[in-house]
């Protein structure tokens, strides 16, 4: 990921699967879920991203 602070822009790899929070101008890589199944929960306050749970089940 190459961030470029004066014009606030960041290029990040479109092969790559992931998840990003932008938070007041800041591009955050969210933790993927571990082994098996996964999943993100995004939680907001005050129109923000505040944080995230990271959950996975094994079947």
């Amino acid at each position: 990921m190459a961030v470029n602070v004066e014009k606030m822009t960041a290029e990040i790899d479109l092969m790559e699967n992931a998840v990003y929070r932008v938070i007041d101008g800041r591009l955050i890589k969210v933790t993927t879920p571990g082994i098996g199944y996964g999943k993100q929960i995004i939680t907001w306050q005050a129109g923000k991203p505040s944080h995230c749970e990271i959950s996975f089940t094994e079947k």
